[in-house]
């Protein structure tokens, strides 16, 4: 580049011929007619080094290098396996290094080509109907009773009609992969006759075999697949399989931005899953791009051709067998939940579910608990420790259930109001059995009539659980709903309640005061005169006859 531009620096400013700069620059006068030709010298060609011997034989390399690509590893051949190849199974008269350098050269080439394709060639695939569907999980943030917390949506998307269904759960673990699965089928009325593509979680997949798509599957997964009779489809590692299942990686992504954009506000998860059902249901009108017809439209056509459920449900909760400690607590997965205190030091039965953990003492259900999502965290139910807190009255106000129960809401202001009355009238240790008495109505009576009962009899200056429980079975018969009739202050005609036997009330005045007038007549003792008169004039005639004796 440089010789060509004092060429023609020399010939434009000096004015020099041909031969003169030639000699200048000892080059021949070719070359310098090329510079004052063109400022950019030409590409020099390397001769290509010609092995006519290897000609014959390159297509057979080239089919053993791509071979390689997907054999194991350490199972691959070197180029000195490929000339003794050559040599014993073709006869070919070629040389080692010939061999060596050509593989050197295009085992990468053929490579890239490979992966180049794979990246931006699409094949279009026909599903029929009925037969497959494709299942990930993504993830968002929500705020979840004011706090922002991550969850996790599972996508079940059939693949002919693009129908998908959307759970969202607050782990990754194998117990939300197969409810995702159970809750998928029932929705949809069957199960794909064929298959269902899967990426190499570790919910399904033990461990990625080096040979084709062979998988070793944990057992509980193979056993969930034996059952709802389906075959799975895993794609290939990394980004060379995330082509296999676009469609519902697509779906994951457009359902996100279309119906959790913005961050969702939400009180449960529940809450949430009945707004993404709605959504779902609005999905049906949408059209894929290159369709004329709806996706509730093809979905109508496809759902005839899934296969029928089996007669039994699968239980997708994994279950445990803990012990109950001395704080009746029984420890699954790094977290804790409470069991009634009569279990302490007893094994019990629990069922991992992935929003729920119930457990069991034989077969009767004594805990059910929203699943804990985070490490060494507690769900705890102030019912449990109810026996327990009668004997001992004064751990109620510092326990870590009684402070649960408030976030919660489970212990309600009306609960904090009687309790604050009863201890005022009874003292700390008799005022708090009575709010625990109260408690004890709620494993018989619905919230609402509780609450509905504490009402009544604070509205009349009572502070006994036996007028809150007669107040609130007369709420329960007459309304389920008469929590919400009854105001925090409603005004009774009645001022007072007054107890001739049981004095401690909220106003130990009325005992007294409270009375109402009588306003009887007063009684007349008549009666009893004339029965008096009557029996004393009986008895001086029975003394008559009695003196009186014959001579």
């Amino acid at each position: 580049m440089d010789l060509f531009a004092r060429i023609r620096r020399d010939a434009r400013v000096e004015g020099l011929g041909t031969r003169k700069l030639a000699a200048r620059y000892s080059v021949g006068r070719n070359t310098v007619r090329r510079a004052l030709q063109s400022a950019e010298p030409p590409t020099r060609k390397t001769p290509d080094r010609v092995a006519p011997k290897l000609g014959p034989f390159k297509a057979l390399i080239d089919g053993m290098l791509r071979e390689d690509l997907s054999a194991p590893r350490k199972q691959r051949h070197t180029a000195t396996r490929i000339w003794n190849r050559l040599v014993d199974e073709h006869d070919a008269d070629v040389g080692y290094p010939s061999v060596r350098d050509y593989v050197r050269a295009r085992r990468s080439q053929i490579a890239a080509e490979v992966d180049a394709l794979a990246s931006v060639a699409i094949v279009p695939q026909e599903h029929a109907p009925g037969a497959e569907a494709e299942v990930d999980f993504g993830e968002f943030w929500i705020d979840l009773a004011g706090v922002r917390t991550r969850v996790f949506i599972f996508v079940y998307r059939m693949s002919h009609s693009g129908k998908a269904i959307h759970r969202v759960y607050p782990t990754l673990s194998q117990e939300a992969f197969l409810e995702g699965h159970v809750n998928a089928f029932e929705e949809l009325g069957g199960v794909p006759t064929m298959q269902i593509k899967y990426d190499n979680l570790g919910q399904a997949v033990k461990k990625v075999l080096s040979v084709g798509r062979r998988r070793e599957e944990n057992d509980r997964w193979a056993l969930f697949r034996s059952h709802y009779g389906f075959d799975a489809f895993y794609c290939e590692p990394g980004e060379r399989g995330a082509h296999e299942k676009g469609g519902v990686e697509g779906e994951v992504g457009r359902f996100r931005r279309t119906w959790l954009t913005p961050v969702p506000k939400v009180e449960t998860l529940t809450e949430l899953n009945d707004y993404i059902a709605r959504c779902e249901a609005r999905d049906d009108n949408r059209r894929i791009t290159g369709r004329t017809s709806t996706v509730g439209q093809d979905w109508e056509r496809e759902q005839p051709k899934l296969a029928p459920l089996p007669a039994d449900r699968f239980e997708p909760g994994q279950p445990l067998s803990p012990m109950v400690d001395h704080s009746a607590l029984v420890t699954i997965r790094q977290a804790k939940y409470s069991v009634p205190a009569s279990l302490i030091g007893r094994r019990v039965r629990a069922l991992l579910r992935a929003s729920e953990v119930l457990i069991f003492d034989g077969r009767r259900l004594v805990a059910r608990h929203e699943r804990v999502a985070i490490r060494n965290g507690q769900a705890v139910l102030l019912d449990h420790y109810l026996e327990v807190l009668r004997v001992k009255p004064g751990a109620l106000a510092g326990s870590t259930v009684l402070s649960h129960a408030r976030a919660t809401g489970a212990f309600t202001a009306e609960h904090e109001a009687f309790w604050d009355a009863s201890r005022r009238v009874n003292g700390d240790a008799a005022g708090t059995r009575e709010l625990l008495d109260v408690l004890l109505l709620h494993r018989h009576l619905p919230a609402t009539a509780v609450i509905a009962g504490i009402r009544a009899a604070m509205s009349v200056g009572s502070v006994l659980a036996e007028v809150v429980a007669v107040e609130a079975r007369r709420a329960s018969a007459a309304d389920p709903t008469a929590a919400d009739a009854v105001p925090a202050q409603a005004a009774v005609a009645t001022a007072n309640v007054v107890s001739l036997t049981q004095r401690r009330l909220m106003d130990p005045l009325a005992v007294i005061a409270g009375l109402p007038p009588d306003r009887r007549p007063t009684p007349s003792v008549a009666a009893y005169d004339e029965s008096l008169n009557r029996r004393t004039a009986k008895s001086a005639a029975r003394d008559t006859n009695e003196g009186a004796h014959p001579a």
